[in-house]
């Protein structure tokens, strides 16, 4: 009883209301952090938990009426500290940073996230427990570890640092304009402050963490006795205007079009403390950085691209749902959207609306329209309950979806998770309904950890406004795992080894109660070795089953006494696997980072259904010769040889390099350059027949006996390179200037760069201000 008394005192604190206006210059010189809460006594978290933290770590703490101020004051080693004048978010997370999670609704679910380098360089967005996002920090060990947070959405806040030879000092004051917040005229914040050393990837909390918890978020310390907090009105108008020209080859010549104005606008209301309403009309949705090119060995499965539009990301979080049945970049080009956000006794709530514009519709003539909904209520201590709709309607099609969802936990490190779906489309007149479900029982064990979970989603259920990786499916999965730690300042500091049984099946042979489709088995270790390097390893075991849906639209060329025809494709015998992969990440030394991963071994050639060997990897290498000048370089590879005569049948390579020279906090220039060296060989029945392979086409002129046209799958080449050039100038989130130039090249071969053939170019400025009332 005394040792929790004694934890009570350590992670609760009364910060003093102080009605004192300060600098925020990266010097606590101001009479108010005399008076200031005093965060102290850290413990690690990362690479193990429970240990006094090696180097101290003090965060004052106090609040003015309208804003709350943290002076954080870390000790390091001489020569340690990694800060770098960056771009906001994800710049700095090779750096040392400070993350504040602070949870307003003190729910123990969800928090505002605000973070910090030395040099007081800002990432910023929003914590939902059990939500899957973009990471801050990463770890490759299965078990263990914190929710992530989402850094789409930005705040306005105020921060500065200093860096000196014993750690550094960094200020930070974030208005409560930016928040959303109980109504009570007394409150209590949850409260976490974590500290991240690069040099040696540890972490530490102020507030004792356990790695074995179901839950980061419960764990949270507390900012006690809040009280006269002054919001003042919040509003903010966001007017946009927009240009762009593009040029494209046509008629033996170069023309150029568009270039006039486009207008625009964005309006945020914070109609309580803890309600926003989102307005917009003609937003601009276009993307400063173009989404990287992915690759996936298994073609069966759709690949997902993280929203990136403005008027998108502010409240993300409170659209989240584990199905996935709400994605807003299925919105692709709306006219206009609105946005309804908040939590209110217990239950967060999101609704949004968008019409979009005919360029995304079926016909090109109707302006489909969609409707999202989610709701999300505390039940319990930790657990949860949701509700998510969403529809999307054209004309005479709508497409509508219902989820619930839940989060049960229990014994501290237990959670019982699952979902349950029903989509409903109507088209013409004719109407069809199908299900989705999802159960899954997690132990976090901080030594022994259990996985399992149970998918099925049917072969008719869409989701229009959503995102599916792959439908008609059903997974059975086990997957247990250990872990032990080093002692402290061991050349080991933890090791995790885990196994994997996966079962999948298509969703009508699951009903039908006959046996999986594919089995795949995985043995995963990983190591944290001192210094904040990790390896980890995976041998894989698998077996693939023939998938009669993915070669629906596939014959073969036969010749028969009458001329050509296609005939079946047929059904064909499963294929087994076996591959290794490697992943080593680095932490930065002198200026190099590295991340990669790489697998060899046997998997199926999808593209012709036959035995192949794989090569599959992605090396990323960062760089950073001084504080403004940053080099990132992805190489993402994927190739297959067939084994019957070791030809290769496909390979995408998509080496990507962006350079960044920071002029300031507020400046930057921005070059990416991306190539795209693709092959396919001419595609045939390998391994059986030989015969060529067709594929489904309307302008085919091949038969099967149906009448459906088909044509070869003959072989093609692409390599073409992607240049952008940018300059920005954004202040603030809200308050921007943008000017940039793309333009896509043709290479006559693979990386050769001695004829490059520009296909198209175009330029792109943008201008907007946010002024708040």
């Amino acid at each position: 009883m005394l040792s929790l008394l004694l934890q009570l005192a350590v992670t609760q604190a009364a910060p003093p209301r102080i009605a004192e206006s300060i600098i925020i210059d990266g010097v606590l010189d101001e009479p108010a952090w005399q008076r200031a809460a005093r965060l102290e006594n850290f413990t690690q978290f990362s690479p193990a938990d429970g240990r006094p933290a090696l180097r101290q770590t003090v965060v004052l703490v106090w609040y003015s009426p309208n804003a709350i101020h943290f002076g954080i004051q870390a000790a390091a080693e001489p020569g340690t500290v990694r800060a770098h004048l960056t771009d906001r978010d994800r710049g700095i997370i090779p750096d040392d940073y400070i993350e504040l999670q602070i949870g307003t609704f003190n729910d123990g679910r969800s928090a505002f996230v605000f973070a910090v380098n030395p040099l007081g360089v800002q990432a910023d967005g929003a914590l939902v427990e059990g939500n899957i996002a973009r990471r801050l920090s990463t770890e490759t060990d299965r078990t263990g570890g914190r929710e992530q947070p989402d850094l789409s959405p930005d705040y306005l806040f105020d921060s500065r640092g200093q860096v000196s030879d014993t750690g550094f000092v960094v200020e930070v004051r974030i208005p409560f304009r930016s928040l959303r917040f109980q109504t009570g005229a007394t409150q209590d914040w949850t409260l976490q402050i974590i500290r991240k050393s690069a040099h040696d990837g540890r972490e530490d909390t102020w507030a004792p963490a356990r790695r074995d918890a179901a839950s980061f978020l419960a764990q949270h310390g507390k900012l006690t006795g809040l009280t006269g907090l002054e919001r003042g009105l919040v509003l903010e108008v966001n007017p946009i205007v927009t240009s762009t020209i593009t040029g494209e080859a046509r008629g033996g010549g170069w023309d150029y079009r568009g270039g006039r104005p486009d207008f625009g606008g964005n309006v945020r209301w914070g109609m309580a403390t803890n309600f926003t309403l989102n307005g917009t009309v003609n937003p601009d949705f276009s993307q400063v950085e173009s989404d990287a090119g992915q690759i996936t060995p298994d073609p069966r499965r759709a690949l997902f691209f993280t929203e990136k539009r403005p008027f998108f990301l502010d409240g993300l979080e409170y659209f989240t749902n584990p199905s996935q049945v709400i994605y807003t970049r299925r919105i692709a080009a709306p006219v206009a959207a609105a946005k309804f956000t908040g939590k209110v006794a217990g239950t967060s709530v999101g609704i949004l609306s968008a019409v979009d514009g005919q360029e995304a519709s079926r016909s090109r003539t109707n302006n489909p329209v969609f409707n999202l909904i989610r709701l999300l209520r505390d039940v319990g201590d930790g657990s949860r309950l949701g509700f998510a709709y969403a529809d999307r309607i054209e004309g005479d099609r709508a497409n509508r979806v219902a989820e619930l969802d839940g989060r049960v936990v229990f014994g501290g490190n237990n959670s019982l998770s699952f979902h349950a779906a029903a989509s409903h489309t109507r088209d013409a007149g004719a109407g069809t309904t199908a299900p989705l479900w999802y159960l899954a029982f997690n132990r976090a064990g901080r030594r022994f950890g259990l996985n399992l979970s149970f998918t099925g989603i049917s072969d008719e259920f869409q989701a229009e406004s959503g995102f599916l990786q792959q439908a008609d499916f059903a997974n059975l999965t086990i997957g247990p795992s250990i872990t032990a730690y080093g002692g402290q300042g061991a050349f080991l500091e933890r090791f995790n080894g885990a196994v994997s049984a996966s079962y999948s099946w298509n969703y009508s042979t699951f009903i039908r109660g006959e046996s999986p489709r594919d089995r795949q088995y995985w043995f995963n270790t990983s190591w944290a070795f001192r210094g904040g390097y990790q390896l980890s390893g995976t041998l894989f075991v698998e077996e693939f089953g023939f998938d009669p849906n993915f070669y629906r639209d596939y014959r073969l060329e036969v010749t028969t006494g009458t001329g050509v025809e296609a005939a079946a494709f047929g059904t064909k015998p499963s294929l087994p696997v076996s591959a290794v992969m490697l992943r080593l990440k680095t932490p930065e030394v002198a200026g190099f980072g590295f991340d990669g991963f790489a697998a060899y071994g046997r998997d199926p050639n999808y593209l012709e259904w036959s035995d192949s060997r794989i090569v599959f990897a992605r090396f990323g290498l960062t760089y950073r010769p001084t504080d403004k000048l940053r080099f990132e370089v992805g190489v993402p590879v994927l190739a297959h040889y067939r084994r019957s005569d070791g030809r290769r049948v496909d390979s995408n390579v998509i080496p990507r390099l962006k350079m960044e020279y920071q002029l300031s906090r507020a400046v930057f220039l921005r070059f990416v350059g991306e190539y795209r060296s693709a092959y396919q060989d001419d595609l045939r029945d390998d391994g059986r027949s030989n015969a060529p392979i067709l594929i489904r086409d309307p302008s085919g002129d091949i038969r099967d006996p149906s009448g459906d046209r088909f044509k070869r799958a003959t072989g093609f080449e692409i390599n073409a390179l992607r240049v952008d050039w940018l300059f920005s100038y954004q202040p603030t989130p809200g308050t921007v200037f943008f000017a940039g130039y793309g333009a896509t090249l043709d290479d006559d071969g693979p990386f050769r760069f001695g004829r490059l053939d520009r296909r198209r170019d175009g330029f792109f400025t943008k201008l907007s201000y946010l002024f708040r009332a």
